[in-house]
């Protein structure tokens, strides 16, 4: 890629975007790694299944503080050789890796969560700014191509590292069994591999990719010694959250609805497969190893499902619009979820992740190819931060809240709350279809 000193940017090639999106196939390692696994390791070293919502905390406070701040911070960043985004991509990626390294060896349930806490926070550190990145260096007409790539990226990291744990037991023969209050092995080797793919593929990223100043980046860096440094930055995010773009809010409300219905697949799901369908009866049953094993093979084969649809999805956004193929995916997303708590043969899960696969892809892409046309270019990188918002306000609310409605009102019935994930997941379509407006950019 060449620069512009008019701004304009350049057309860039398959490789050159694959380049520049490799990195998340790390960072997804990482995030599919937790998501697959941190369930059944809090319940390993006792956690409750009322207790699980709020465990997972870190995730959504983390984004909320971290990723606002960092797409500010990186808006004003040039380093002459890292450049605009790059620098965050990497110390995240260094020290979310050293988090998965450390976390399989929690001793107790509050040693895991504090780890949790860190991996989260430099997950979110490196995943930001990616998403500023595609816009960055894309103009409109490949934009697209470039969240979809970072789409492609996300299922094949998704893939690989939810179905680490049954690769580990089934091919390299490492026990999913454990005592109580210890993790398996299957699921340590994991968090290693995982900690390895995290820092590659963004030190590949950082390596293989580059980036040019715009004139905003010029500009801003040789007048922020005169800012009042993070004060003004956070009262600059107080004042975009209250003039956010029409189209903006409308795709926040969108977000706000869907991402809880992930939120319960993630709190829930694998433990559900172990409990409800494979018949465990403790977390030292072999069935729940194996339940946990099977329920993040399926987990992987969403991932490929995304990996495989994501191919397909520029065509049919094209051809149907953005919102409108968005909608469609939310309910087939939708469908996978509520399903689940009707399959009577483990196998079925994998048509119901059929259906969580193909919103995945949706959900990873569109809603920021929507919103990408009407943000200003000097300020793509807070505006992605605080969109982020409505998906981390939902987990919060969840996280604070669900463990009463699970103890309470669901009883601990896992398979509900996934249910529930999917019922959001509708009402998160037809806001988008209804009210989305696609006709201005």
């Amino acid at each position: 890629m060449q620069s512009s000193s008019s701004g304009q940017k350049p057309k860039m090639g398959f490789w050159q975007i694959w380049n520049m999106c490799f990195g998340f196939f790390g960072i997804q390692f990482g995030w599919d790694l937790q998501r697959a696994n941190m369930g059944p390791i809090f319940e390993h070293l006792h956690g409750k299944p009322e207790q699980i919502p709020v465990l997972f905390l870190a995730a959504p406070l983390t984004g909320l503080l971290v990723q606002p701040i960092v797409g500010y911070l990186s808006d004003r960043t040039w380093h002459p050789v890292l450049g605009r985004r790059r620098p965050y991509f990497l110390i995240g990626a260094i020290l979310s890796s050293l988090a998965l390294i450390l976390m399989p060896h929690s001793a107790t349930l509050w040693m895991a969560a504090g780890l949790l806490w860190v991996l989260d926070v430099f997950g979110n550190v490196a995943m930001e700014p990616f998403r500023a990145f595609v816009a960055d260096n894309l103009d409109e007409k490949q934009i697209n191509r470039g969240f979809i790539m970072q789409s492609l990226m996300i299922g094949m990291g998704g893939s690989i590292a939810s179905a680490l744990p049954w690769i580990m037991t089934n091919v390299f023969n490492f026990s999913e069994v454990a005592a109580s209050g210890h993790i398996p092995e299957n699921v340590k080797w994991s968090f290693y591999l995982g900690a390895f793919f995290f820092f590659t593929a963004v030190l590949y990223t950082v390596i293989s990719s580059k980036e040019y100043p715009t004139p905003q980046t010029i500009s801003e860096n040789e007048n922020i010694q005169s800012k009042n440094g993070l004060l003004a930055g956070i009262a600059e995010i107080l004042h975009l959250i209250t003039n956010m773009p029409k189209r903006m809010k409308v795709l926040a409300m969108v977000q706000f609805f869907t991402w809880p219905g992930l939120f319960l697949m993630w709190f829930y799901y694998n433990t559900a497969v172990a409990r409800n369908i494979f018949h465990a009866t403790s977390e030292t049953d072999p069935l729940y190893g194996a339940g946990t094993n099977f329920g993040g093979l399926t987990l992987a084969f969403y991932n490929v499902v995304t990996f495989l649809f994501a191919f397909i999805l520029p065509a049919i956004a094209d051809k149907l619009g953005r919102k409108l193929t968005h909608t469609i995916c939310l309910f087939f997303g939708a469908a996978g979820l509520i399903s689940v708590a009707f399959v009577t043969d483990k196998n079925m899960l994998f048509l119901c992740m059929t259906g969580v696969g193909i919103a995945w892809a949706s959900i990873l892409s569109l809603p920021y190819a929507m919103l990408g046309g009407v943000l200003p270019k000097s300020r793509i990188g807070v505006y992605m931060g605080i969109f982020n918002f409505f998906i981390v306000l939902p987990e919060i609310i969840a996280s604070l809240g669900f463990g009463w409605l699970m103890e309470n009102v669901l009883h601990n019935n896992r398979l509900l709350a996934v249910e529930i994930g999917g019922m959001l997941m509708i009402l998160a379509g037809l806001i988008c279809y209804f009210f989305v407006d696609e006709s201005k950019h």
